[in-house]
């Protein structure tokens, strides 16, 4: 059976939960790196990059072709092992660390001259903004913090949940209590993204992205 990640009892270990979402289908997602990461990172000097919540490692593996070092993060065996498996294919799994963390337990150690954060949303419950204050905490004098986040749910929902809220990206740099003068904001906004819908029909995403470097 499919795991539907908008349920899950309440006993549910988190590493638990996404094995079973990554085990119930031989690929989840696309194997493309996500469009605001592409966009985001070109013209930065490739370096130390940390991708939380790396799935399957599609924004790994592309980070890591690009000339970057990349240490990538889930709780999911499963998708951490899958992800090791696409690496090696591309040729670049020496160039990946992979490390399984429940980041509301334990977080990677070093700082990163990019920390990644794309679409870290969770039904089960997430300490979400702690987690990325820790993340900010990781970057690296001159480095750059991207986050980017679903703003609405996609266009072939019929029937949106209206209780549950996307933070804005005005929230998400309000929640990060980033010190003043350590910091410029680079990019705060909201974005359409084109896609294709589990039908095939085109289809819509509205996201937002938050970018921001240390001094």
């Amino acid at each position: 059976m499919t795991a539907d990640p908008h349920s899950a009892s309440p006993d549910t270990s988190p590493e638990e939960f996404w094995d079973n979402f990554y085990s119930a289908e031989d690929r989840v997602w696309s194997g493309k790196p996500n469009a605001a990461l592409v966009r985001e990172t070109a013209g930065l000097t490739p370096g130390s990059a940390l991708d939380l919540g790396c799935g399957e490692g599609a924004d790994a593996v592309w980070l890591a072709r690009q000339g970057w070092r990349v240490t990538a993060v889930d709780v999911s065996q499963v998708a951490l092992d899958r992800a090791a498996g696409h690496a090696a294919s591309e040729g670049v799994g020496d160039h990946i660390e992979w490390q399984r963390h429940d980041l509301s337990e334990s977080f990677p150690a070093g700082t990163f001259d990019l920390v990644s954060a794309h679409f870290f949303h969770s039904r089960l419950e997430l300490p979400r903004d702690q987690i990325l204050r820790t993340a900010a905490a990781a970057v690296a004098p001159g480095g750059v913090l991207l986050i980017t986040g679903h703003a609405a749910f996609p266009s072939w929902v019929p029937d949106p949940d209206p209780e549950f809220h996307f933070p804005t990206p005005e929230e998400v740099l309000a929640g990060l209590d980033l010190a003043d003068g350590e910091w410029d904001v680079l990019v705060s906004d909201v974005h359409v993204e084109n896609m294709t819908a589990p039908d095939g029909q085109p289809a819509t995403r509205t996201d937002n992205t938050l970018k921001v470097r240390r001094h």
